[in-house]
């Protein structure tokens, strides 16, 4: 299976399922996410490529350790970070086999450019380029002259940052682009998504676009859907109980199953611009409406008052507007009480 050509506003969202290093440095438990998220209807598992040593320097200076209070990972040096969460690059052939063989689109974000170089002896079908990687020209290069569809995600990244990493993917061969919109915290507070980004950035770019979503929960990308998300990526473990180095902001089997069912029915309620009855079954529901009814009998010749006829269901009379315009009319024929109102019964004010 490919990717090319999977997301696309003419379908439901393309569910991508972030393994990242929540495979906890199993290989069977990764082969065990693969087996789940195509249990919970995912698209595609997505590894990402790097070591430690491709990521950072093994130092103790201060800059080389995370020390913000609110991250996940506060007290943690970057080195011991990435030996945790990397996933060796001998698992990658029976990961995506595995996805292969469960009908899942396996490909990695790549960190550099010797992953990539890996990456194309595996044939991956796409590449994701990470937020923090945006910023990476040279590696956008590389991804973009494989020739293979290509998603960036843009957390942190200004208007001008995007356009740099657009224009280097679309100089250097990529021409299948999604931009995701990516709030790089973990996890990410709804209130500070801006799903309306969406829509905005694919009028900007001229491309398609989607959420790299790190809140908790399934809302975020439901709503993402609404404004115009064609790929939706969350991360995902078996179970956040479990740990990892994202776990806390990871969806379960479940919820993912929820992800997948919430983001299609969000994209086929879009549907178009519409008034008016649009099912067989809300033409039949228009009878349940109120119309004027005669509520008591009436002999030929009788004056309509307001005792003698009200707006009540089904809808088989006259519209209720028509209320105040009948009060005073005289009927030509003698009417049973239950007797919807129609003009024919009716003789016209002298």
């Amino acid at each position: 299976m490919t990717a090319g050509g999977l997301w696309s506003a003419k379908r439901r969202p393309f569910i991508i399922a972030e393994m990242s290093g929540n495979h906890n440095q199993s290989l069977d438990r990764a082969l065990a996410l693969v087996d789940a998220a195509a249990e919970a209807g995912a698209d595609a598992v997505k590894l990402q490529t790097f070591t430690a040593d491709t990521m950072t320097l093994d130092s103790s200076h201060p800059e080389f350790t995370i020390h913000n209070k609110s991250s996940l990972w506060q007290g943690q040096s970057l080195y011991a970070l990435y030996e945790q969460a990397h996933t060796p690059w001998e698992w990658h052939a029976p990961i995506m086999q595995r996805a292969q063989a469960k009908g899942l689109v396996c490909f990695s974000s790549p960190f550099d450019t010797s992953a990539v170089d890996f990456l194309e002896t595996l044939n991956v079908p796409a590449y994701k380029i990470a937020s923090f990687e945006c910023i990476d020209l040279p590696l956008i290069r590389k991804v973009a002259q494989t020739g293979k569809p290509m998603i960036i995600s843009t957390g942190m990244a200004t208007l001008a940052e995007i356009d740099d990493a657009v224009r280097t993917a679309r100089d250097n061969g990529c021409t299948d682009l999604v931009l995701l919109k990516c709030t790089s915290t973990y996890p990410a507070s709804p209130e500070n998504t801006h799903v309306r980004t969406i829509p905005h950035m694919r009028d900007m770019f001229g491309c398609a676009t989607g959420l790299s979503d790190h809140t908790m929960g399934i809302g975020a990308s439901v709503a993402a859907t609404a404004f115009g998300a064609v790929v939706i990526e969350k991360h995902f473990t078996l179970r956040r109980a479990d740990g990892g180095v994202d776990a806390a902001f990871s969806l379960e089997p479940e919820e993912l199953k929820q992800l997948v069912v919430e983001t299609e029915r969000a994209w086929l309620s879009l549907g178009g611009i519409h008034y008016g009855p649009t099912t067989p079954a809300e033409e039949i529901a228009r009878s349940r409406r109120r119309s004027l009814y005669i509520v008591q009998d009436m002999k030929q010749g009788d004056l309509l008052t307001a005792d003698h006829v009200k707006s009540i269901r089904p809808g088989l009379g006259l519209p209720p507007k028509y209320l105040d315009g009948v009060l005073g009319m005289s009927v030509q024929t003698d009417i049973p009480r239950g007797t919807p109102l129609s003009w024919e019964l009716l003789k016209a004010k002298k």
